[in-house]
């Protein structure tokens, strides 16, 4: 059954008691200091008038099963996904708060010729991370996070199709998973691996490398 999705509650849902505090902050709560420090710069708040920036390498981006390619080329149209696979792919992401408290992503892998990008934007729903994906946020994942020994991990839990102002809840066909550290070789670089598993099928989508992380004033 689909659910009204107003943009009322998700203003309510997304304005921090603590404006000063990220997504995940508000959502980590009391296990937030237990974040790397080196990591909570990534993960803590941007203020206004600044941008988080990171680039870095990929050492494999994308899906290696071929009969995924036509639906992860939709996708790609709607900055979610891409059909690609490659190896040490260079890669940036721009991370900029957005009103009501919010986080928007921009995720962009060089693949040769072809540019390929990753948008979100994450709130806080019912007290839950929840992340809009794609150029129009149509597709919404509801995640789970914890710290484990200093490191972020992310676990998909529920996902979702936005229609207009209707959320209509999806069967959970397949589970992401996040775990992000800062490497014991070098501390300047932080090494994220994201996975997307599905059951009998296994690995669906997977990307996986290291970048390093600043926040500047926004040019």
């Amino acid at each position: 059954m689909a659910e009204q999705d107003t943009a009322g509650s998700d203003a309510a849902a997304c304005s921090p008691s603590h404006p000063r505090e990220s997504v995940y902050q508000r959502v980590l709560g009391a296990d937030y200091a237990s974040l790397d420090p080196r990591l909570q710069r990534y993960f803590g708040p941007i203020p206004a008038g600044r941008v988080g920036s990171g680039s870095g390498v990929y050492g494999v981006a994308g899906s290696r099963h071929r009969f995924l390619r036509p639906v992860l080329a939709v996708m790609a149209w709607r900055h979610v996904l891409f059909p690609e696979l490659g190896h040490d792919v260079p890669f940036r992401v721009t991370n900029t708060p957005t009103t009501g408290g919010g986080l928007g992503a921009v995720r962009t892998f060089e693949f040769g010729s072809r540019t390929r990008i990753m948008q979100d934007a994450m709130i806080v729903r019912h007290g839950v991370l929840y992340d809009r994906l794609g150029k129009r946020g149509g597709l919404g994942v509801a995640i789970r996070l914890s710290v484990v020994s200093g490191a972020l991990h992310m676990t998909s839990t529920g996902l979702a199709l936005h229609v207009g102002r209707a959320r209509i809840p999806l069967p959970p066909f397949a589970t992401m998973r996040l775990r992000e550290h800062v490497e014991d070789a070098d501390t300047t670089r932080q090494h994220v691996d994201v996975r997307i598993e599905a059951p009998i099928l296994g690995e669906l989508f997977r990307y996986t490398g290291s970048f390093t992380y600043a926040v500047t004033p926004t040019s």
